[in-house]
């Protein structure tokens, strides 16, 4: 049984969440988001907190109600505050930098690797070295640092490429004689 949905999710001030069906929109100052939950939860909006209970005891209903109220949470707390990613860039010449609607990447290849910024994310470098993302959609703050580290992820050896800010990366010893 989910302990995670028996509790409500709390709506901030500055907040509006209307329910339409299945459909939950979220309403606040970092813009709008919308979840389509499905039918086997029951949703309702009062006092200023959203509750869900399962409409059935089956286990499908049982394991997505805890799933449908962290989505609403992150949908509230998206609008209201956002979410950030930050990556590390450690590596001899490796550096970051924006230009324009996109992210260009110098990662030790022959060529600069230019990665598009999707609309409703902001990516800032305060240094060459550090990447900092935020936006109101937590999946794709998320995919979008995901698909930057993937262009050189961190080797054991040395440790250099592109890292989350709090990864810690396994060190191997290298070759002896």
């Amino acid at each position: 049984m989910s302990r995670i949905g028996k509790n409500p999710v709390e709506i901030p001030s500055g907040v509006e969440v209307t329910l339409n069906g299945a459909l939950v929109t979220a309403k606040g100052k970092l813009g709008q988001l919308s979840f389509k939950a499905t039918d086997e939860v029951e949703m309702s909006v009062n006092d200023g907190k959203v509750w869900i209970k399962p409409c059935n005891e089956s286990k499908q209903a049982r394991a997505l109600w805890g799933t449908t109220r962290a989505r609403i949470q992150n949908l509230v707390q998206g609008v209201s505050e956002g979410f950030t990613k930050n990556l590390e860039i450690t590596g001899v010449g490796y550096r970051a930098q924006v230009q324009g609607k996109a992210l260009n990447l110098q990662l030790g290849f022959s060529h600069d690797v230019l990665h598009p910024i999707p609309d409703g994310i902001t990516v800032t470098c305060e240094k060459p070295t550090s990447i900092s993302i935020t936006g109101a959609d937590k999946q794709v703050v998320g995919q979008v640092a995901a698909e930057i580290r993937a262009y050189r992820p961190p080797e054991p050896y040395k440790g250099k490429g592109v890292r989350y800010s709090d990864e810690y990366i396994l060190r191997k010893e290298g070759k002896k004689k």
